[in-house]
Formats: C-alpha cells, sequence, structure tokens
C-alpha cells in the first residue's frame, strides 16, 4: 500500500484494485499549495469522508463529477453531497456500519467531534456524526483513520474489532487531541506497527510540527512515519 499525506487530514491511498481519497481538502489548504491536484486525484476510484466540515469534506464533489469516484460518508453528508453537491456515486453508511468494494472494506467507527456545514449566511447544517473510518483492504494492512477526535476508553473495541495496524491520528490540539493526548490514545488503546500523524501545521491557530507527538511516544517513537505533503509512504 502506498500512502501520500495531501496536508491536513487527506491522504491518498494506493492499492492493488483501486485509489482512495480519505477527506480531500485541497483547495484552500494552506499545506496542499504548491502540489499538483490534477497528480493527487488522478485515478482516484473512491472518497471516503470521515465527517462533514468543510476542511474534510473539501473538494470531494468536483473531484467525484471529475474522476467518476464513488463517494463513501455517513447518510446525512451523502445525501447532502447528492442533493447540493451534484455527487451521483454516493455509498451511504453509519457508525458501525460496513460497506465492501472492489478489494476492500470500509467500517465508521466512533469519533468524538461535531459534523457541520456553515453556510455563507452563518446557518449551521448538522451533517450527521463525525467518524473514523477503519479500511480493511485484501492482502494489505488494515488502517484507522481517527477522523477529527478526542480520546475515548471505547478505542480499546476499536483495536478488538479491527485489530489495526496503520493508525492515522490527528494531534494538532485546539480541534482535536494534542501530541501528548494522541500518544496516550496510540499507547494504551492500540498496538499499531505504524502511526502517522495528521492535522498539524495547516493553520496558526493548531500545532504546526509533530514534536510534542512523538516525544510522546517515548518507547514507541520508532513507530511514528511523520509524513511530507506530498510524500509517499510504503506500507
Amino acid at each position: 500500500m502506498k500512502i501520500k499525506w495531501l496536508g491536513h487530514s487527506a491522504f491518498r491511498l494506493e492499492t492493488a484494485k483501486a485509489t482512495i481519497l480519505i477527506d480531500p481538502f485541497l483547495t484552500g489548504n494552506p499545506s496542499f499549495e504548491g502540489q499538483d491536484k490534477a497528480e493527487a486525484v488522478k485515478g482516484v476510484t473512491h472518497i471516503v469522508l470521515t465527517h462533514g466540515h468543510g476542511d474534510h469534506v473539501g473538494d470531494t464533489a468536483d473531484i467525484a463529477k471529475e474522476t467518476g469516484a464513488t463517494v463513501i460518508a455517513n447518510y446525512d453528508l451523502a445525501m447532502w453531497l447528492g442533493h447540493h453537491g451534484g455527487v451521483e456515486k454516493l455509498d451511504p453508511t453509519n457508525t458501525g456500519g460496513t460497506v465492501g468494494h472492489d478489494g476492500f472494506t470500509v467500517t465508521y467507527v466512533n469519533a468524538l467531534h461535531s459534523s457541520a456545514h456553515i453556510t455563507s449566511d452563518g446557518v449551521s447544517h448538522c451533517l450527521g456524526n463525525a467518524n473514523g473510518v477503519v479500511l480493511h483492504i485484501d492482502g494489505e494492512p488494515t488502517l484507522l483513520h481517527m477522523g477529527d477526535t478526542d480520546i475515548f476508553s471505547d478505542m480499546a473495541l476499536i483495536q478488538e474489532l479491527h485489530q489495526p495496524d496503520i493508525g492515522i491520528v490527528p494531534i494538532g490540539d485546539r480541534f482535536t487531541m494534542g501530541g501528548a493526548v494522541a500518544a496516550l490514545a496510540c499507547r494504551r488503546y492500540f498496538k499499531f506497527s505504524s502511526v502517522i500523524p495528521c492535522h498539524f501545521g495547516t493553520f496558526p491557530i493548531i500545532d504546526q510540527n509533530a514534536d510534542k507527538f512523538v516525544a510522546a511516544m517515548e518507547g514507541d517513537a520508532g513507530l511514528v512515519r511523520v509524513p511530507e505533503v506530498g510524500g509517499a509512504l510504503d506500507l
């Protein structure tokens, strides 16, 4: 599996049978500036969304219409994208549900966060619950993208049920766990073989680097793969 960080919480996964974008916030993402958008979305077959905030939904509608990719999202967000974004290929699900596609499944698990779209006139539209997503991929490591979340004790159940090998973990503080708490979540509740931090360095009001997280991982710091925007990790 090749994993490329596109900045913030956006990732591109290349597997044997699919090319998957998770939370493709590209336009307006300061971390993505200077990267090749056409290359980032080339050959995309699926888009997986953790929740409805604009810095996660991002360019989903445009990419889906351009590439014909199927969008996988919680029911409320999926219906919103169909009605307001013109997205036709939708696979709605919700917390606890699993959907299958060619060579992989996606299971939606809990996250502690909010999920809404704020219109230009300031009206907030709830778009279902925030989630993490577990991808079981044929012949590849199992991946958990936590979405935006705080620590919670039922992370232990996610480990028990899914045994993810790779964890993509928000660490930037203010809107998610900070580095020390994210490290506690990883060390107490999971048995990851690789941990990829995200949701940092994008905006001035969140942590700018992964130093606090790496330090708090202590003896497990060797598991951390701090990505570079546009850089690929082979896992």
